[in-house]
């Protein structure tokens, strides 16, 4: 190298120089990284060439100390860790191992609180300490969604992605093995309510009423889409991102083994596709959106917003609005309910009507592990008979809501066609 000037070898792998390229004639030193193709540049701070020796020596001896007990050689800032980190999640993302939904989160948390938290710390310098101490930190300068205090839940994420970069740099030989963190400080699971069957029904029968005081024709369509998009969800237990993708290929009948038709849909959400079952109402229900929807071609999404392209929020602000108007919009804990809680409401109804657990975790493609170690696979087809034990009370429930409201209305317009008829001013007989 042409920078390189007055260049002297200690010993095999280590020598000592100055460089052309500075403005001071201070010595360097450049030492071999025993049993990797590597070297380590050190500023000497000295211009004396025997001094330059004496320290070069002592730099070379700490160096291979370093190896011999596995302590890291060169520092690397969190930040610098972390992108690599990144990388080789996304070079798994695109070989399909894991999902680009998944990678692109983890980039998200690292260029956002992480980085925040940590980005310029040197790797080894970040201990124990600084890892428990982060919850604290995080609600102290951070807010959730709509400016909400930050969920416990998102915490949870951000501190698993962060306690990967660290086993990540582990495996790097960046820093020891005793850096790697231990424990996860208590937070809460703020798992969001379930529906209650006596609520589900009040939701059933505002719904509709809501539906109705509709004051322009983007409201009624909204209205009607997002009804039908709840009854759905109650119905199926999709996750809210499988609702997101779900297409209308997806969507196809099958038998059960007592010859009745039940609906299959092929969902994909977390990376993986699975299938699940739905009571044939749920065709019902289907068939009121794609009257509605400007997108029915086999590719085209289900859930779209007027337009016609995909709802990214599913509804999101609609959703709300409904729930208040129903006044469910927080459940018993205080915790305002979200897309999600449809789910939770279609696994507690389906327990409640005594569904196998295993059947039901397969159906809604979670992974029970306790449970599976002491059942194997099941098949979520050919037990439909059992994972919708109970549907046709479910059903019936619907239709007895559906009459009764039917029969009010009826009244309803009864007296009003009566008053109609009727004048202003009785006539008064005459005298």
């Amino acid at each position: 190298m042409s920078f390189i000037l007055d260049k002297e070898q200690i010993k095999p792998g280590l020598i000592i120089f100055r460089r052309g390229d500075v403005g001071h004639d201070q010595y360097y030193c450049r030492i071999r990284i025993q049993n990797e193709d590597r070297y380590k540049t050190i500023s000497l701070r000295t211009a004396d060439r025997q001094t330059a020796r004496d320290r070069a020596m002592d730099e070379d001896a700490d160096i291979r100390f370093r190896v011999k007990h596995d302590v890291p050689v060169f520092n690397r800032p969190f930040s610098q860790v972390a992108e690599e980190y990144a990388d080789a999640q996304q070079r798994r993302a695109n070989a399909g191992e894991v999902s680009q939904a998944r990678c692109k989160n983890i980039r998200s948390k690292i260029d956002g609180p992480l980085k925040a938290y940590v980005g310029s710390t040197q790797i080894h310098l970040i201990t124990q300490d600084r890892w428990s101490e982060y919850p604290l930190w995080r609600r102290e300068n951070g807010q959730g969604r709509r400016k909400s205090v930050i969920s416990d839940s998102t915490i949870r994420i951000e501190m698993t992605i962060f306690a990967a970069i660290m086993n990540f740099a582990i495996s790097k030989r960046y820093v020891p093995a005793h850096h790697r963190f231990e424990g996860m400080p208590k937070l809460k699971s703020n798992r969001r309510d379930e529906f209650t069957l006596e609520e589900y029904r009040k939701l059933h029968t505002k719904g509709r009423k809501w539906m109705k005081e509709a004051t322009t024709p983007q409201g009624v369509w909204y209205r009607q889409i997002c009804y039908n998009f709840i009854l759905i969800m109650c119905n199926t237990g999709m996750r809210p991102p499988e609702a997101k993708n779900l297409r209308w290929r997806d969507i196809t009948t099958a038998k059960d083994k007592d010859g009745q038709e039940i609906l299959v849909l092929y969902v994909q959400g977390k990376g993986k596709t699975r299938k699940l079952i739905a009571p044939i109402s749920v065709a019902k229900y289907l068939d009121r959106i794609r009257e509605l929807s400007k997108a029915t071609k086999p590719d085209d999404h289900v859930f779209t917003i007027i337009n016609g392209k995909p709802a990214k929020w599913l509804y999101r602000d609609t959703v709300e609005e409904l729930l208040k108007y129903t006044d469910l919009r927080e459940g018993p804990s205080g915790i305002p309910r979200t897309t999600y809680c449809f789910r939770h409401t279609y696994a507690t109804l389906r327990l409640s009507a005594g569904v196998d657990v295993y059947i039901l975790a397969q159906q809604m493609g979670t992974s029970v592990k306790m449970i599976e170690q002491h059942y194997g696979h099941v098949n979520t087809i050919k037990h439909a008979d059992r994972v919708l034990m109970g549907i046709g009370g479910w059903d019936a429930m619907h239709a007895e809501m559906n009459a009764e409201i039917d029969e009010l209305e009826a009244k309803a317009k009864e007296v009003q066609s009566i008053k109609a008829k009727q004048t202003d001013k009785p006539n008064r007989p005459k005298r």
